[in-house]
């Protein structure tokens, strides 16, 4: 049964204003105005990422970095942002059509995650991680960083425990939401990190050591 026990006046608040700050932006990435501010500082025109889950951020980060290998696995939205790509003249994005064509709990098989077997290890700047298969694509991405690299994972707080006030957050006593996102968390346990939160979702920056 759906609840509206997050629509507490602070909820909205944090709504209206997610809200006005995404219309006020519309070319910037459906991550938390506080991501966009950081990764707007940090990327570098050298830098090369892969982004798993495809939308606004697919051209902008496009058009911040050097290269970027973008992942996505609905057809419809494949072929919407190809255009923007194409309107907007990004050479340097490579987008991969990869759909979801195994169960959820075998997507370290699935042809969308194994795109970042193309990469060798310590060779991207920063992975986005925003699609299907979250879990698997998260792993998958962390051995792909180099020393410095950036990997941020958006609606984090419905995944890896936090004490955030973002609805549908995994608390500290719940812990990680299955064996594949504790897996990761133990992977970045010395990772520093930047966890920041809209009130309507969080977007966490992970820096590999």
């Amino acid at each position: 049964m759906r609840t509206f026990r997050h629509w507490t006046p602070r909820y909205v608040y944090d709504r209206v204003r997610e809200m006005r700050y995404s219309a006020g932006h519309p070319d910037h990435p459906w991550l938390t105005p506080q991501a966009n501010q950081i990764l707007e500082t940090m990327l570098r025109p050298s830098d090369h990422g892969l982004e798993f889950g495809s939308g606004r951020s697919t051209s902008w980060l496009g058009g911040h970095s050097g290269h970027l290998t973008s992942v996505e696995h609905d057809q419809g939205w494949h072929a919407t942002v190809s255009a923007r790509l194409k309107e907007r003249e990004l050479h340097n994005v490579d987008y991969v059509f990869a759909p979801r064509d195994v169960p959820d709990d075998r997507g370290d098989q699935s042809e969308y995650v194994t795109v970042a077997a193309r990469f060798a290890d310590a060779s991207l700047d920063f992975a986005l991680v925003d699609g299907i298969y979250r879990d698997y694509s998260a792993l998958a991405a962390i051995p792909k960083l180099r020393s410095g690299g950036l990997l941020v994972i958006d609606n984090v707080n419905w995944f890896l425990p936090s004490r955030s006030r973002s609805p549908n957050s995994r608390t500290l006593a719940q812990g990680a939401d299955g064996p594949i996102w504790d897996e990761v968390r133990t992977a970045m346990a010395d990772w520093r990190r930047i966890w920041t939160c809209s009130g309507v979702w969080d977007t966490a920056l992970f820096f590999k050591p």
